[in-house]
């Protein structure tokens, strides 16, 4: 029957998002499952760790899968986690900043709790044994090693004798972006704001046995850049050729002269070997270059929407004979709306663009244009090796490279072409997001109808998406398919790490309150049918011909799995199934009772918001059904049908079916009964005029009394045990005083084909029952 009060204000206010129509989606962009903090928990998908405090204030994490191990920087203090079970046994190390450092990072002026303290935000691997960790130590940046053990060992201690200065290694403050990769031979690379102001942008390399090297100060080599990520990518078998990446966006003069400033992002290298210039870039990088990364969406006219600001970047490395793929995560930097893209960069294309014309202009109100000129050998950006220590040209080190040579490096960092993505579009775009994205990380997953990479994005609201993009080939659109939404954290935060882990099928996800261990995939979650599975479009699932389960692709004898995540189409997937689906009489239809001139509402849930909802309506004495009109009296909502005023001739079965990708199926099948008013006024006559004296026993002698069985059979309930608990499931609203039990126990379900009476019935029963209320059912029957 009709809804509450407070039922009607939450389905006006929050659900009335198709309006009109009837058989509208929302569309792939929308998650077709979407998992809270309980769900993942409560199916054992995800695991928690906050710390013994509550909270880790997490700065950095290193995902560790030889040991085994995930380890985690934070406020004063470092964490390991075993990787085998849901975080047993952690290890805890507290490094606060040393005597004296906090006290003086007060004295000048920085904050207490938010900046003086000791925040862990480096990570790496220095050998078999030790961690390299440093941390902000209060402004005065530390670094020391960390015995980690063995293979097998849960060991974690801080060496004291290791502790050294940090400066050039972790950046003063605990907000600052950074990007830092370490290499063999004990040399950390990284990318930072090296001074206490914030406004020295360099690159440095230390550690090791070679002289340390920076960035040219000289001239503005790096504008205010905001480093993201930095890793060592070989180029081909000779490691001499090998180089380390760094990816970041910085604002730069506008292109046009003008004075204006803009926001690009950049990948920039330098060579492994570099060992500076001997009279030119003496401790400098004398390899260093840069390139545009662009991430745009073609539009008319041959104008572009650009994603300018660089959030992250993944690595997808190959099989071997293969290139390495960059997945960078960008946003927009406009006024007029919020969006973010992802675009994916072969290697190779990266390579080529190093290899092309150099970038020039005569003068900072010049436009850039590709250098003419001659280039000098070796040329500008090369590493040392085989192909520069050729006979008559002993160049094995940048030692020895001419003046001129890097001369023209220091005057010509930036190379002309830019890097464009694969196909030259974004693979997905999403626009006016009720959140932001700022993490990304990609798996390759090899699925019964080809290969398709499956991307997670963490949010800033405690959330990730698992996201897949199909290309249909050439320059068009890709189709987006969000397969979950995965609520992480408990608390809306932002999600600020997230590491993969293929070997296990896990992904974790860290945030500054803690770390969670999320599945990659939970197959079960999709349903119990062979067309839930299809339509679920995951590349990890597989209908295996008993229930949905993990896909695992087998060189030996086929076994029967049903998969189709490019169009996900049952029909042709699962035996048994047709076009139409499940056929609308194998369907029960549930008596559903309104009142006339009443608010009525028929719910229908469908499994997937992604489906297509239709109404049909077959009228007694009707051929056939009809698909319902609606208006302004009757609103189609994504959770069902709103009647705002019910009338008499609504009454019929209500059948809702979905569509999705070309499947139909029948969701339910409601029998609504409407109770005419003149039948509601025989049961309750009007109340009498005030001059009207009442009956002995508090009842007007002139009303027919209404017995418990005519209410029983109005309402349509068969068997009621106590009275007063369905009064207050009727019309108790849900500010006013209820039964916390039974709220409790009612809480979030609605069963379908119950009545729900309204306000006004369930007001009117109350009292007249309650005259009864010494009585037993049975005996009120029998009277």
């Amino acid at each position: 029957m009709a809804p509450s009060a407070w039922a009607i204000c939450w389905l006006l206010g929050g659900l009335l998002l198709h309006g009109g129509s009837s058989g509208t989606s929302p569309g792939p962009s929308v998650p077709r499952l979407r998992l809270s903090y309980r769900d993942l928990l409560s199916a054992n998908r995800s695991a928690i760790f906050l710390g013994p405090r509550g909270s880790l204030n997490l700065q950095a994490m290193y995902l560790d899968e030889y040991r085994d191990r995930l380890f985690l920087g934070g406020l004063d203090a470092l964490y390991s986690l075993r990787l085998d079970q849901a975080w047993p046994d952690p290890r805890e190390v507290l490094w606060p900043p040393q005597p004296g450092q906090r006290e003086e990072c007060v004295q000048k002026g920085r904050d207490p709790l938010t900046e003086c303290a000791n925040f862990v935000r480096v990570l790496q691997p220095h050998n078999r044994t030790h961690l390299l960790a440093c941390g902000t130590g209060a402004f005065q940046p530390t670094c020391a090693l960390i015995t980690v053990g063995h293979r097998g060992e849960h060991v974690l201690h801080l060496e004291p004798g290791s502790v050294e200065s940090g400066r050039g290694r972790c950046p003063h403050e605990p907000s600052r972006p950074f990007a830092s990769t370490f290499v063999a031979g004990g040399e950390l690379y990284t990318g930072l704001t090296a001074d206490f102001l914030g406004r020295e942008a360099v690159i440095f390399r230390s550690g090791g046995r070679r002289p340390a090297l920076r960035s040219d100060s000289d001239q503005s080599l790096l504008h205010e850049p905001r480093f993201v990520m930095a890793a060592r990518i070989p180029e081909n078998s000779d490691q001499d050729n090998d180089k380390v990446y760094f990816f970041f966006s910085e604002t730069v003069p506008s292109p046009d002269g003008g004075s204006n400033y803009v926001t690009v992002s950049r990948v920039g290298r330098v060579c492994v070997n570099d060992a500076g210039g001997q009279r030119v870039l003496v401790n400098k990088w004398s390899t260093f270059l840069k390139a545009r990364l662009v991430c745009s969406v073609p539009g008319p006219g041959g104008a572009e929407t650009h994603f300018d600001q660089l959030e992250d970047v993944f690595l997808l490395w190959p099989k071997v004979g293969k290139s390495l793929e960059v997945y960078a995560l960008f946003s927009t930097v406009s006024a007029v709306f919020q969006g973010f893209a992802v675009c994916v960069y072969h290697m190779a294309d990266i390579w080529e663009v190093f290899n092309g014309p150099f970038a020039h202009r005569d003068g900072p109100q010049h436009q850039w244009g590709p250098y003419v000129g001659k280039v000098p050998f070796p040329r500008p950006g090369v590493c040392p090796s085989k192909m520069t220590a050729q006979p008559g040209r002993p160049f094995g080190s940048t030692k020895d490279y001419p003046d001129e040579v890097l001369q023209f490096a220091r005057a010509h960092p930036l190379m002309f072409w830019p890097v464009r993505p694969q196909h030259g579009r974004p693979v997905l775009v999403k626009t006016h997001l009720a959140q932001q994205l700022h993490q990304i990380v990609v798996d390759r997953v090899e699925a019964e109808d080809g290969t398709y990479d499956v991307i997670f994005l963490g949010t800033d609201s405690g959330s990730v998406l698992k996201v897949i993009a199909l290309q249909a080939g050439g320059s068009a659109e890709p189709e987006e398919v969000v397969l979950e939404e995965l609520q992480v954290f408990k608390v809306p935060t932002p999600i600020t790490e997230m590491e993969i882990s293929v070997k296990r099928q896990m992904l974790y996800v860290g945030s500054r309150l803690g770390v969670a261990q999320l599945r990659l995939h939970q197959c079960e979650t999709y349903g119990t049918a062979c067309a839930e599975c299809c339509l679920a479009r995951d590349p990890y699932c597989a209908w295996d011909g008993a229930s949905c389960t993990h896909y695992r692709p087998s060189l030996g004898k086929r076994r029967f799995r049903r998969q189709d995540i490019r169009h996900g189409n049952p029909v042709l997937q699962c035996l048994g199934q047709s076009q139409e689906g499940e056929a609308v009489g194998l369907v029960a239809a549930t008596t559903v009772y309104g009142t006339e001139h009443n608010s009525t509402f028929l719910e229908c849930l469908p499994k997937s918001p992604q489906a297509a909802v239709h109404w049909l309506l077959q009228r007694p004495g009707d051929e056939g059904p009809d698909q319902v009109k609606t208006d302004e009296r009757v609103l189609h909502t994504e959770r069902g049908l709103l009647f705002r005023r019910l009338s008499r001739f609504d009454a019929g079965t209500y059948t809702c079916t979905t569509l999705e990708h070309g499947f139909s199926q029948t969701v339910v099948r409601l029998a609504l009964v409407v109770i005419v008013a003149s039948q509601l006024d025989n049961v309750f006559p009007p109340e009498p005029k005030p001059e009207e004296p009442p009956a002995r026993g508090g009842l007007a002698s002139t009303r027919p009394k209404a017995w418990y069985k005519d209410i029983l059979q109005l309402i349509g309930f068969a068997n009621l045990p106590r009275v007063d608990e369905y009064c207050e499931r009727v019309w108790c609203r849900g500010t006013m005083e209820c039964s916390g039990s039974f709220r409790s126990r009612s809480r979030g379900k609605q069963a379908k084909g119950k009545s729900w009476a309204g306000l006004e019935l369930g007001k009117k029963m109350k009292s007249r029952v309650h005259a009864e209320h010494n009585r037993t059912p049975r005996e009120v029957e029998a009277t």
